[in-house]
């Protein structure tokens, strides 16, 4: 059971009532020792512990970042969507906290099983609308008189946000989201039974100077063959580095063997003005900063790597490595 804190006046006043003779130490010990009951609600079933809600907080924080950038990108405007909470409750508690009209986006999230509910306030739904149309986003409440047009240029917003949900669960599973359809009225929506123990995340959102909710209801049925690995157990494994498979290796190395680089020998390099380049003519001499004696560089993507000499193979104009430049004007045989 947690512990309850008591702020400094709360202290100030027990230690007043113990010291006037109010309270008794004795009778405060005696109560402490009895067993204490807590009622326990049924209807209520807390079926996920603290860590695995605490796990479902970082998988969403995740895609609440995701979501940012995307919706950013969308609507070219500030966006800044954050977790405000995460709580397990039953679904009819849920349902009768929502707006009696707003956008309900239900997706599927194969291989598991159910759909997720995705609520999003109409401040926010209309605002992101606004803007897609070329507005400033402001936002206007009708949202039972959805065009036609504003359905359909919703859903595909909506519909496109679900891949940064895919991201966000990689971690964990593999999902493939899909959005089944797009409902204003949440009394018309069944998805699981009154009592059945959903998950509620909920996202502040800011779009410009309009804010709002984003709520992801996740019912139990929907979590169940994965709760196992929503454990900490499971995700210190997954962060355990892997040990290297050696035909990965190999692969990799034959790939960067096949990989094309820009090689060119450096005879000479010299410095001159604009006029003395543009008073260049036939059979002039440029001189170079290059000894006779000293090797020429080999450059690899404009990087000098190699100490290198000219000659000849086979009639054709070659060059030889000496060794692996090291830099400075020097060279050690």
């Amino acid at each position: 059971m947690a512990e309850e804190v008591l702020s400094q006046t709360e202290i100030d006043s027990l230690l007043s009532a113990l010291s006037t003779g109010e309270m008794n130490a004795e009778e405060l010990k005696a109560e402490d020792n009895e067993k204490r009951v807590r009622v326990y609600d049924f209807k209520r079933a807390l079926r996920f512990s603290k860590d695995q809600i605490r796990s479902l907080s970082r998988i969403h924080e995740n895609f609440a970042r995701l979501l940012t950038t995307y919706f950013s990108a969308q609507l070219r405007t500030y966006v800044n969507i954050s977790v405000a909470s995460v709580d397990q409750l039953p679904y009819e508690e849920f349902i009768r906290s929502i707006p009696t009209m707003t956008i309900l986006n239900i997706f599927s999230v194969h291989p598991l099983e159910g759909r997720i509910l995705l609520e999003t306030n109409p401040n926010i739904a209309y605002s992101m609308l606004d803007r897609v149309l070329g507005g400033k986003g402001s936002s206007v409440n009708k949202v039972e008189n959805l065009t036609e047009i504003e359905t359909t240029i919703m859903t595909q917003l909506f519909e496109n946000s679900l891949e940064n949900y895919q991201e966000a669960w990689g971690s964990i599973i593999d999902v493939d989201p899909v959005l089944e359809e797009l409902e204003v009225n949440p009394q018309f929506l069944q998805m699981v039974s009154p009592n059945e123990t959903v998950v509620v995340v909920t996202l502040n959102t800011s779009i410009g100077e309009t804010t709002g909710m984003i709520n992801i209801c996740i019912p139990h049925v929907v979590l169940e063959p994965i709760i196992p690995k929503l454990s900490v157990h499971y995700w210190m494994q997954t962060q355990q580095p892997k040990e290297s498979d050696p035909k990965e290796l190999e692969a990799l190395s034959k790939t960067v063997k096949q990989a094309e680089v820009d090689v060119g020998a450096v005879l000479g390099e010299a410095n001159m003005s604009i006029e003395e380049f543009l008073m260049l003519d036939h059979n002039d001499v440029i001189q170079l900063n290059q000894s006779i004696d000293d090797p020429m560089k080999l450059r690899i993507d404009e990087e000098e790597k190699f100490h290198i000499q000219p000659g000849k193979v086979k009639n054709k104009l070659a060059v030889q490595v000496l060794n692996e430049y090291q830099g400075g004007a020097g060279f050690d045989e």
